[in-house]
C-alpha cells in the first residue's frame, strides 16, 4: 500500500565546516529547524522524520574516483549527508513514504566523477551517489535530476554526461556571471546521451514569472516525455532574492509552486546562503508542497507581489532559449551525431577544472568508447596540482551500468595494461565496473591493489 507521507531528514553537520564564518555553515539548517517547529509542521500527520544513516565507502566508490582513496576525501559528515539520501530513497522504493526532503549538508552537486578535493563547497555528490545506489539495489533504470540551484550543477552533469538513462536539467544564473562558469545551452550530453543534458542559463535578476515559464514550457514537458521512474530535485535555494552569493529574484512561494508542479520523489538540499531571510521560508514552503499542505501563507516579511520586474527584452530572450532547447529535445533522434562527435573509436574532450575551495588546478582528458551496443566505457587521465606540491596523476576507467560484454572486457584489458607498465606515468589507477558493482584502485608506488564488491 502506498503511503501518503513525506519523509524528512535533518542533518546540520555540527562538526563539519570550511571555516567558522563561511557561508556554508550549520546555521543554514538551524533556522529552518526552528521555523518548522514553530509552525507545527513536524506535528502534521503526513510528515515522518527519519534518522540519518551513513553511506558506505563502496557507495562512494561506485560513483567517484576519490584520489588517492575515498577515505582521503570524505569525513563522517559527508557519509551521513549521502547516507541520508539513501535512507529516504529506500523508504520511497519500499512505499513507506510518497516523497522526501533530505535537509543535509555538506552539499554535493559540484563534485565530479574525479575528486581531488573540495570545490564549490562539495566533495562528494549526494544525488549521483543516490542514483547509482537506486540502480544497483533496486533495479531502477530511468532517473531525472532537475537542479534548481543558482550555480550550475556541473558535477552532476559531468557524472551523467554520457548516460542515456539519466536526464539532467539545470536552470541557473548565467555562468558568465557566477561560479562555476559553465552550464550553457550547447552543453547537451555526449554521443550516447545527446540532449539528455539540458541547461538553461538565466540572466541575473530573473523573477518568479520567468522561473515558472521555464518550468511550464521546458522542464515539465521534457520530464513527462522522458518518463523517469524517479525524479530528484537538487534543491538549491540561492536563486532567492536575498541570497548573498546569487543575483536572482525567486521567492519562497515560487519554489513551492515549482515543487508542486514537478512532484519530485526526493528533494536534496544544495546551496542557499541567506540563513535568516530565505532558507526558513523556502524550506518550509517546499516541505508543505511535498506534503500536499497549504503553503499560501508562506511569504517573506519584506516581499510584496509585483516587487520585482524584468525588461521585456530579457523575458523574450529567455522564451527564445526555451523554445530552442525544447526543439533540440524533440529532434534529438534526428541529429547526425557523427557530425558532432566524429567517427573514431573514441570521442574525447579536454577539461580544465578549478577547485575554488582547495585551490587545486586539474587538467583532464576524458575519452568515451563509441560503441553501437551500449553507452561505452569511459577513460580518464587526470593531472592535478595544489600549490608547490608534486602533481598527482591518475588513470581511471569507468564501465557503465548498461555495458555490453565487449566494452566490459576491453575496459578490464586496458586497466591491466596500464597496471603492468613499469614506468610511473600515473600515480594511481582505478577501475569502476558499475555493471558488476566492482571497484578497484591501485597505488603504483606501493604496487598495492584494493578491490571492493557490493
Amino acid at each position: 500500500m502506498n503511503s501518503d507521507k513525506t519523509g524528512l531528514i535533518f542533518f546540520p553537520a555540527f562538526d563539519w565546516a570550511i571555516s567558522p564564518t563561511h557561508p556554508e555553515r550549520e546555521e543554514r539548517l538551524l533556522y529552518t529547524r526552528d521555523q518548522i517547529f514553530e509552525e507545527g509542521v513536524m506535528d502534521l500527520p503526513q510528515i515522518k522524520e527519519y534518522a540519518p544513516r551513513l553511506a558506505t565507502l563502496h557507495d562512494i566508490a561506485r560513483t567517484h574516483f576519490c584520489v588517492p582513496r575515498v577515505q582521503s576525501q570524505v569525513t563522517e559528515a559527508h557519509l551521513i549527508a549521502a547516507g541520508s539520501t539513501l535512507q529516504l530513497g529506500d523508504s520511497i522504493i519500499n512505499k513507506e513514504i510518497k516523497n522526501g526532503f533530505a535537509l543535509v549538508r555538506p552539499p554535493g552537486h559540484h563534485a565530479m566523477r574525479v575528486v581531488h578535493g573540495n570545490r564549490g563547497f562539495c566533495s562528494i555528490n549526494n544525488e549521483a551517489i543516490l542514483v547509482e545506489y537506486l540502480r544497483r539495489r533496486h533495479g531502477i533504470k530511468k532517473i531525472a535530476i532537475v537542479d534548481s540551484d543558482a550555480h550550475h550543477g556541473d558535477g552532476t552533469q559531468d557524472i551523467f554526461y554520457h548516460d542515456p538513462d539519466v536526464l539532467f536539467i539545470s536552470f541557473h544564473q548565467d555562468g558568465r556571471t557566477i561560479f562555476p562558469g559553465t552550464g550553457f545551452t550547447h552543453e547537451l550530453g555526449g554521443p550516447g546521451a545527446y540532449a539528455r543534458t539540458l541547461n538553461v542559463p538565466l540572466p541575473p535578476g530573473t523573477t518568479d514569472d520567468t522561473f515558472m515559464y521555464v518550468v511550464d514550457n521546458l522542464v515539465l514537458p521534457v520530464v513527462k516525455e522522458f518518463q523517469p521512474e524517479i525524479i530528484i530535485n537538487s534543491a538549491g535555494q540561492d536563486n532567492h532574492y536575498t541570497d548573498p552569493l546569487g543575483s536572482m529574484r525567486f521567492t519562497a512561494r515560487a519554489y513551492a509552486d515549482f515543487t508542486k508542479k514537478l512532484k519530485p520523489h526526493l528533494a536534496v538540499l544544495e546551496g542557499g546562503y541567506a540563513i535568516e531571510s530565505a532558507l526558513p521560508y523556502v524550506n518550509l514552503a517546499i516541505i508543505l508542497a511535498l506534503a500536499g499542505a497549504d503553503y499560501s501563507y508562506v511569504m517573506e516579511p519584506d516581499y510584496w507581489p509585483g516587487r520585482f520586474k524584468e525588461s521585456p527584452d530579457r523575458i523574450s530572450n529567455v522564451h527564445r532559449m526555451v523554445d530552442q532547447l525544447l526543439e533540440t529535445w524533440e529532434k534529438r533522434d534526428q541529429v547526425d551525431l557523427q557530425k558532432i562527435f566524429g567517427t573514431g573509436k573514441f570521442y574525447q574532450r579536454k577539461k580544465s577544472i578549478y577547485y575554488d575551495t582547495d585551490y587545486i588546478e586539474e587538467d583532464q582528458l576524458e575519452k568515451v568508447r563509441l560503441c553501437p551496443d551500449c553507452p561505452g566505457y569511459i577513460v580518464i587521465e587526470s593531472r592535478a596540482e595544489r600549490g608547490y606540491r608534486e602533481p598527482v596523476r591518475i588513470f581511471a576507467v569507468s564501465i557503465p551500468f548498461q555495458a555490453c560484454n565487449s566494452c566490459q572486457s576491453e575496459a578490464y584489458d586496458l586497466y591491466e595494461e596500464f597496471k603492468r607498465k613499469t614506468e610511473r606515468s600515473f600515480d594511481y589507477l582505478y577501475l569502476q565496473d558499475k555493471s558488476t558493482d566492482t571497484c578497484i584502485s591501485y597505488d603504483k608506488k606501493k604496487q598495492k591493489e584494493w578491490i571492493t564488491e557490493g
